[in-house]
């Protein structure tokens, strides 16, 4: 059986856009810190070779789905949702909503980024809950805290 709960306030497309900008920046500092950690020491002239290879990628590609996966999961924010004051959360019940509902909502940021995020913001801005196509998938709604 599923709970109806108040309507929530899903007005919250610029905070939207600046959680994901902090996000960028968060995400940027552990992938250094990932690639940092396993640097091998391959440095020419000062450009670090492993920065730019298939494993740096790879370890980038994994500090982010495990970022939004287990934040947005369990607590429905991540650090940059936490300082605008925002929360991702179940559709149905207003909880956080679960880690995979968040696995499902990060797997689509694939198609969500696309040329910056555009067609996130194109789905988001022309939604009636002004819902991504992840969370349209993970039945998942981004409120105010």
């Amino acid at each position: 059986m599923t709970y109806q709960y108040a309507q929530p306030n899903v007005h919250v497309t610029g905070r939207r856009i600046v959680a994901t900008i902090i996000d960028g920046i968060v995400l940027g500092a552990l992938g250094s810190a990932a690639n940092a950690a396993v640097d091998t020491g391959r440095t020419t002239s000062g450009f670090d070779m492993t920065t730019m290879s298939f494993g740096g990628s790879l370890r980038l590609g994994v500090v982010v789905l495990l970022y939004y996966t287990l934040f947005e999961g369990l607590t429905g924010r991540t650090v940059g949702k936490f300082f605008t004051g925002i929360r991702v959360v179940d559709a149905g019940t207003g909880r956080a909503p679960g880690l995979l509902s968040a696995l499902v909502r990060t797997l689509l940021r694939v198609i969500d980024g696309i040329f910056a995020y555009l067609v996130g913001f194109l789905i988001v801005i022309n939604s009636d809950r002004r819902r991504r196509l992840g969370d349209m998938a993970a039945k998942t709604l981004v409120v105010r805290a």
